[in-house]
């Protein structure tokens, strides 16, 4: 990498710290700390609730998922609209008059105590996660830079953020998230064009979506209804609902962004301005990822892009490797004739001679796919890594390879922007929540502004490093934008379910609540580990009672938030009915 790329990515860290540090004028007080005394204007928050969101998982696992899996996944974002119409006329309203600091502090007034404890603990337990899987995004780009270990760049990225975080409060992080974002819109830009330059002479921009159509990368609607399958129609406009319903309406790090704006109004201009904007920008993230695989049609990508992994398999059967590699060279080689074939008879062959090109590409491009899928067979069986996925180093690996001097730079001081923008507000929020709902409310309910915000800036430094031991083990668990929204939909549905009882339930009682939010817990947890749970029984019974049930909870993730929220309120309102009224 260049010297004008480390100085570009150098003079943005340097200014993102001294930036925050500036910003601590107004967070001496605890509504300045955690609420940044709720006067922040519409657009702030609104590109704040964006970037809180739009992390590194963002730029570094969608554009991989994009070049896996094509456009599908932009399903999941179908019901962001109507999930977020739904809480400005509901919870956006209602948080401002209740005049709280955290999502929790209602329920205890609601039902009691233990429920605000409990569902707040679980908000820390899945942010905690979630965070931790941010911070793994950007730690896979400098250990491909730098050739260091994803440790140390774990740690690097974390206090980098820690520090500015824990002085600034939520006046801060809000601040350098709207520098951020507008960051990450211009690298996203000039990704998009660059990448587009890079196709080689005579074929077009819709050349290659042809291309990426051929492979199946450009299907946006899937309509089967199938529980199992992660990505249709079906899971975007249902299951996604519950989950945007309870990240943007329960989670302290969403609910706290519309808190600090100035009025009601100005709290739902910001989610509507979020909600209408991020399909958009999901759908461009994708696209990029997409054009990655187009530019491979005719540049040979590397067989596995995760180097360390490679050249561990490489070095420990170096004659079974180099017969892959060659297979997958003679492969691609195949499969790049072929395109250039397919785009050439597009433009001048008949419709006999554009059909054969296509179905010649098409075999070539599955022999292709085939001797990838082997290879990476071959890096999990010779390293003993059953985990072993490399998509999240797609976008990386062509960034550094492929962009020009400068470019490079910018594109990785994006990626850092994306992921400090979100690592600050997840930090923050658990902050909010761990002084608010357990410091305040358990152990010191008459302390100063001083102790509050002192332990605030405690607890930010203790999540943080928390989450930086999460990201050295989430690194290796597949695609990042997946992963981060399974960690939330084990957690999410069930919370949902518990504002639900609150907000729509009048009959529903603390015990209700209480039990019905842990029974909705364990039947996510039930639920995703049966099939694990019959293959035990099964080798401990030799009966395959549970593997027959087991057939029946092979469901997508997405579909664990409906599910936990349906069982929370079903259960909660059931035992709530044992309550006998005084």
């Amino acid at each position: 990498m260049a010297y004008l790329d480390w100085a570009i990515i150098f003079a943005y860290l340097a200014y993102v710290i001294w930036d925050g540090v500036r910003l601590t004028k107004g967070s001496s007080n605890i509504e300045g700390f955690f609420l940044a005394n709720r006067n922040m204007p519409w657009w702030a928050v609104g590109l704040s609730v964006m970037a809180t969101q739009a992390s590194a998982i963002t730029l570094v696992g969608t554009t991989g998922q994009g070049y896996d899996d094509g456009m599908r996944f932009v399903q999941f974002y179908f019901a962001l609209p109507l999930a977020m119409i739904i809480l400005c006329i509901t919870v956006v309203p209602f948080f401002h008059r209740a005049k709280v600091y955290t999502a929790y502090e209602y329920l205890e007034n609601r039902f009691d105590v233990k429920t605000r404890t409990l569902t707040s603990f679980f908000f820390l337990l899945s942010r905690g996660l979630g965070v931790g899987v941010i911070i793994a995004a950007p730690s896979v780009i400098l250990s491909i830079v730098l050739g260091w270990s994803e440790i140390i760049t774990i740690f690097a990225i974390g206090l980098t953020t820690i520090f500015y975080t824990m002085f600034g409060g939520i006046i801060a992080v809000t601040w350098t998230d709207v520098k951020q974002m507008i960051l990450v819109f211009i690298g996203l830009g000039v990704a998009f064009f660059v990448i587009l330059g890079n196709f080689p002479e005579g074929v077009s921009f819709t050349d290659g979506l042809s291309l990426a159509g051929v492979n199946g990368k450009l299907t946006t609607i899937e309509t089967k209804f199938d529980l199992s399958e992660k990505y249709t129609i079906w899971s975007g406009l249902i299951a996604a609902l519950f989950l945007f319903l309870s990240y943007f309406g329960c989670d302290q790090s969403q609910v706290q962004r519309y808190l600090t704006a100035k009025s009601v109004d100005e709290g739902r201009t910001s989610l509507l301005m979020s909600a209408f904007l991020k399909i958009p920008m999901q759908a461009m993230i994708l696209l990029i990822g997409v054009m990655v695989f187009i530019f491979y049609q005719f540049q040979t990508p590397p067989m596995i892009f995760k180097a360390n992994d490679a050249e561990m398999a490489k070095l420990s059967k170096p004659a079974e490797y180099g017969r892959l590699e060659n297979e997958y060279k003679q492969a691609h080689s195949a499969r790049n004739k072929a395109a250039v074939l397919f785009v050439e008879s597009r433009k001048q062959g008949s419709e006999a001679e554009i059909e054969s090109s296509k179905d010649e590409y098409i075999k070539a491009s599955n022999s292709f796919n085939g001797t990838r899928k082997a290879a990476k067979e071959f890096i999990k069986k010779t390293n003993k890594d059953d985990r072993f996925n490399d998509v999240n180093y797609v976008f990386p690996t062509f960034i550094i390879d492929y962009m020009p001097m400068g470019l490079v730079g910018l594109l990785i001081a994006a990626i850092f922007a994306a992921a400090m923008s979100s690592i600050s507000s997840e930090l923050n929020a658990l902050a909010t929540a761990t002084t608010i709902d357990f410091y305040r409310r358990h152990f010191n309910p008459d302390g100063t502004d001083r102790q509050f915000v002192v332990f605030g800036r405690l607890a930010t430094l203790v999540w943080g490093i928390f989450a930086c031991i999460v990201a050295v083990f989430a690194t290796d668990l597949g695609s990042l934008i997946e992963v981060v929204n399974k960690f939330g939909s084990y957690f999410y549905g069930s919370i949902l379910g518990v504002f639900v009882l609150a907000l729509g339930i009048k009959r529903a009682r603390a015990r209700g609540a209480f039990w019905g939010l842990l029974i909705g817990m364990a039947s996510i947890a039930l639920i995703s580990n049966f099939a694990w749970l019959a293959e035990k029984w099964f080798e401990f019974s030799g009966r395959n009672d549970l593997g027959v049930i087991a057939g029946y909870t092979d469901i997508a993730f997405l579909w664990f938030n409906l599910v936990g929220c349906v069982v929370t309120v079903v259960a909660g309102y059931l035992i709530s009915l044992t309550v006998v009224e005084d």
